[in-house]
């Protein structure tokens, strides 16, 4: 396990939503695009399977992006992701409409980002996370910078902080460690 500081961890322990981005996140920011045109997304699993444990944990995840595809679409449905933002210029609006639903504010926010686009969420939220292979930027501004790059478990690396800052994880892994517990 990673060893984060205090200050780190202190904002892990109060975070209830965990937002991404995609492209550059989920994704290691390659766009593929097929012979008609339709784009091709490639997902890490070992991001979707700690996506699936922060949520059972108690946590909301939602996916704010500036890009709209079908295979995004049925990532985030596969991975029973409620709060879909597709096709989006303005992120902040949609992070406060979705904060003000859920009845959150930005101390209770993490936003996971590696471009300019995501820096108006960084910079609110009460955990700022850019990927190892962030814009500069963003890497300057924000709380951490993960020691993994977008598409390549970036997004595990930081379900685990906020469970293991939240006193969750090692109960979500017993049940791997002892089936019959």
């Amino acid at each position: 396990m990673i060893q984060y500081s205090d200050d780190i961890r202190t904002r892990a322990s109060k975070i209830r939503l965990l937002c991404l981005d995609v492209d550059g996140v989920l994704t290691s920011g390659h766009l593929h695009y097929g012979a008609d045109g339709e784009q091709i997304k490639v997902f890490n699993s070992l991001d979707g399977h700690g996506i699936k444990m922060l949520q059972a944990s108690g946590v909301e995840v939602a996916i704010i992006s500036g890009r709209r595809s079908e295979a995004l679409i049925r990532r985030g449905n596969d991975l029973g992701i409620k709060h879909l933002y597709l096709g989006c210029e303005d992120k902040l609006t949609h992070a406060r409409e979705l904060l003000q639903k859920l009845g959150l504010d930005f101390d209770q926010f993490s936003h996971v980002g590696d471009d300019l686009p995501d820096l108006p969420l960084i910079t609110r939220a009460g955990l700022g996370i850019c990927v190892n292979n962030a814009h500069w930027l963003l890497q300057k501004n924000s709380h951490l910078q993960t020691q993994l790059s977008g598409g390549e478990g970036a997004v595990r690396e930081i379900c685990d902080l906020i469970m293991d800052a939240q006193g969750t994880l090692e109960s979500a892994h017993a049940a791997y460690l002892d089936p019959n517990a």
